[in-house]
């Protein structure tokens, strides 16, 4: 599900501070652009009403879920609410295997070669580059020559339109976006612009 997903478009779209009463206008300017994955960070304003509208309006389009994951029982109440992913900030592989136990995807974050195997051998479907601005392109680069082939990195963190060329280059899988896409209060109508700038930075060669 989740390389399918990131596979119609790599782009990972972060709502922090989203209110239930913007969820559904938000989502709706996302899959109109594009989008394929949308996540709602716990410590917005109620978080999982957000998940339980998006999931119920654009779970046939689009794959729901929770950013700022940090405890097995907040994925215990993602899964209540019918979000499909889970998305961390860090990498305990406590809070990966209730995921997994959970039937959930699971992207960790990670910052080193030793926090990226172990999620991956606690069971995660791809790796958060996180923060990426501390990490950079050329970090990609060289754990791409250690980790398992076909290993899933998605850089978070400072990412803008003009930036995604060279994480690609060096073997990005996808991309979170975060507050260059949204922020707290964008009217669907921003959100339909700034998705629209990273659909058209995507390389030529793709369809979107």
């Amino acid at each position: 599900m989740f390389t399918h997903a990131l596979k119609r478009c790599p782009l990972i779209a972060i709502l922090r501070g989203l209110r239930p009463e913007e969820a559904l206008g938000a989502g709706q300017a996302l899959v109109d652009a594009g989008f394929t994955i949308i996540e709602v960070p716990l410590n917005s304003p109620d978080p999982f009403r957000s998940i339980a509208l998006l999931q119920e309006t654009f779970g046939d389009r689009a794959l729901i879920g929770a950013g700022t994951v940090t405890s097995p029982e907040a994925v215990r109440d993602v899964a209540r609410h019918n979000g499909k992913l889970i998305v961390m900030p860090h990498a305990d592989v406590a809070v990966i295997r209730e995921a997994k136990a959970h039937g959930l995807i699971c992207t960790p974050g990670v910052c080193t070669p030793t926090e990226g195997f172990a999620a991956l051998a606690a069971g995660a479907d791809a790796l958060k580059m996180f923060p990426a601005e501390q990490l950079g392109p050329h970090v990609l680069a060289a754990w791409k020559s250690v980790f398992p082939a076909g290993t899933a990195f998605i850089p978070v963190g400072g990412i803008r339109p003009e930036t995604m060329q060279e994480y690609f280059r060096v073997g990005a899988a996808g991309f979170g976006l975060g507050s260059a896409l949204y922020r707290k209060g964008d009217s669907a109508d921003t959100i339909a612009a700034k998705a629209r700038a990273f659909i058209d930075a995507l390389p030529a060669s793709s369809s979107y």
